[in-house]
């Protein structure tokens, strides 16, 4: 279990790039370089982390380490991949809040804004061309930002997610970008383990109910946008934004999403830097509790569909549902792209010109996050 929390606590330190490289990382350090796993038991994993709402380079490490040392092994990977960009971006969270009226920091924060509006329209090509390859999808993904720009909400997203699963599982048509491969001799169940899927399901319906003060909203919302997060991470940022919106400003998070993007690991630990700044009486503790409601969900339906998935997903309604969610969560990511990113970051014709360059520099010329972000924010400063 030790050697688990140390190879991915120096996997932590170093995977700056997004989940794909995340997961390339792993590939080189767990199947090439140490033999933990074979590179079909490594796409197996993978294909099932994609699927399940969640991060999916988070998920996959909890799986390589459940699978190297059972339970605690798969926690230790969970805590050595999270815990760098935990602690930097619960320091950003701190310091951010000493610091105020400061018009170089707002102008900096700025540039972050604009990061953050450049990630989110690469992600949302990236992700169209991924996952909405047919007609249907693409329908699906237009309808369904339009529907969040007509009717923005919660209630409006789990609608759209929902109809889109039917939909497609009525079709029984599946995407064959997210297709799993075949299934081997490796050993699985017909059955989920079903106390685990039972806690999943208490714990979705019963923290909004039992949900008092500041803590316990902290844990229904961050719970909730956890079980919905399908598609991967950047998804997170709608969710969040419409769950907080009563209690964050907008800028603080997207403040929080475009330093997350400057940290290496998981994008997820976004929820630190939020988490501090929702209990400013108890930083640390805000932080902790929306790191591990957010990760929490994915991870307990890793761990009870895990053996038993490649059996459901020879099904045709199953693989259906699932692109369903898949192109849904593009069109909500398209919707977030308007509101709240662009409408926070695109206040004057020098903004657009600034995102115009970036996504440029990102897109065309694959120049990375980080040298991104410093231009971005240096350009703004000297703009000023």
């Amino acid at each position: 279990m030790t050697a688990v929390f140390l190879q991915f606590l120096w996997l932590g330190c170093i995977s700056f790039g997004g989940p794909a490289a995340h997961i390339g990382y792993f590939q080189r350090t767990f199947v090439q370089r140490l033999g933990w796993l074979s590179q079909a038991e490594f796409a197996r994993q993978l294909a099932l982390c994609q699927l399940l709402p969640g991060p999916a380079s988070s998920q996959l490490g909890f799986a390589i380490g459940r699978q190297h040392a059972g339970l605690g092994g798969a926690l230790a990977a969970f805590i050595g991949f999270t815990l760098p960009s935990f602690l930097l971006l619960f320091a950003a969270a701190i310091g951010l809040a000493q610091l105020t009226d400061s018009l170089w920091l707002e102008t900096a924060l700025h540039g972050l804004k604009l990061l953050a509006l450049v990630v989110v329209a690469d992600a949302v090509l990236t992700m169209s061309r991924q996952f909405c390859q047919s007609r249907l999808l693409q329908g699906i993904m237009v309808v369904s930002a339009a529907a969040l720009w007509w009717q923005p909400g919660l209630l409006t997203q789990v609608i759209l997610l929902t109809g889109a699963a039917l939909l497609c599982a009525r079709l029984g048509k599946g995407q064959d970008a997210t297709d799993p491969p075949p299934l081997s001799a490796a050993p699985t169940t017909r059955q989920p383990h079903w106390p685990t899927l039972l806690l999943f399901g208490l714990l979705f319906v019963g923290l909004p109910l039992l949900a008092d003060g500041p803590a316990g909203r902290l844990l229904a919302d961050f719970y909730r946008a956890g079980s919905l997060v399908f598609g991967g991470g950047h998804v997170v940022l709608p969710l969040l934004s419409e769950g907080l919106g009563q209690t964050l400003s907008q800028p603080q998070i997207l403040t929080g999403y475009g330093l997350a993007q400057l940290v290496p690991g998981p994008l997820f630990t976004l929820a630190s830097y939020l988490g501090a700044l929702l209990l400013p009486t108890s930083p640390l503790a805000g932080a902790l509790l929306a790191t591990l409601a957010l990760f929490l969900p994915g991870f307990l339906l890793l761990w009870a569909i895990g053996p038993c998935w490649q059996r459901w997903l020879t099904r045709p309604a199953l693989a259906g549902a699932v692109s369903g969610i898949n192109a849904a969560v593009v069109g909500l990511l398209l919707a977030a792209l308007y509101q709240p990113v662009w409408q926070s970051a695109v206040l004057t014709p020098t903004d657009l010109a600034l995102a115009t360059l970036g996504f440029y520099l990102l897109r065309a010329l694959k120049l990375p996050i980080l040298p991104l972000a410093a231009l971005l924010v240096t350009t703004s400063l000297l703009l000023r």
